[in-house]
C-alpha cells in the first residue's frame, strides 16, 4: 500500500522572503527528497495545508488509516520526517506506537484524523 506524504511548499514559516527566495516549505520538500524516501511512500508537494501559524507542515495519509498533520518543521527535520513516514507505512492502521515515533512526531502533531469510511446510500 502506498502512503502519501504531503509537504506544504508554500509555507513561509513566518518569514518575509525576498524576491526569488525559496520558501522554507520548498526547502523542506527538497531535503526530504534528498534524504531518500523508502519505497511505498509517495511525496507530494501541495500548495497549502492551512497550518500557516505552525511553521512548515506535512501530512501523512493512506487509505483506511489514520492521517496525521505535523508542524513546526524545517529542512533540518527531513531525516526525522522520512523515519516517521517509514514507521507510519509499516503500521497496518497508521498508528505508530508513541515511543517508536521520532520526537518531532511525538511533540509536533497538529491533527490526527480518523480513517474515512464509506457510508452506504440509504435505500429509497
Amino acid at each position: 500500500m502506498t502512503v502519501t506524504l504531503h509537504v506544504c511548499i508554500t509555507c513561509r514559516a513566518g518569514q518575509t522572503l525576498g524576491e526569488g527566495e525559496t520558501t522554507p516549505g520548498k526547502r523542506l520538500h527538497g531535503a526530504i527528497l534528498e534524504a531518500g524516501v523508502p519505497e511505498g511512500i509517495n511525496v507530494v508537494p501541495v500548495e497549502c495545508l492551512s497550518a500557516c501559524s505552525q511553521g512548515c507542515s506535512v501530512a501523512l495519509s493512506a487509505p483506511g488509516r489514520w492521517s496525521y498533520v505535523y508542524g513546526r518543521l524545517s529542512d533540518a527535520n527531513a531525516l526525522d520526517v522520512v523515519a516517521g513516514a517509514a514507521a507510519y507505512a509499516a503500521a497496518p492502521d497508521g498508528i505508530v506506537p508513541w515511543r517508536s515515533r521520532p520526537e518531532i512526531f511525538r511533540k509536533q502533531s497538529l491533527a490526527r484524523i480518523p480513517p474515512l469510511t464509506v457510508i452506504p446510500e440509504a435505500a429509497e
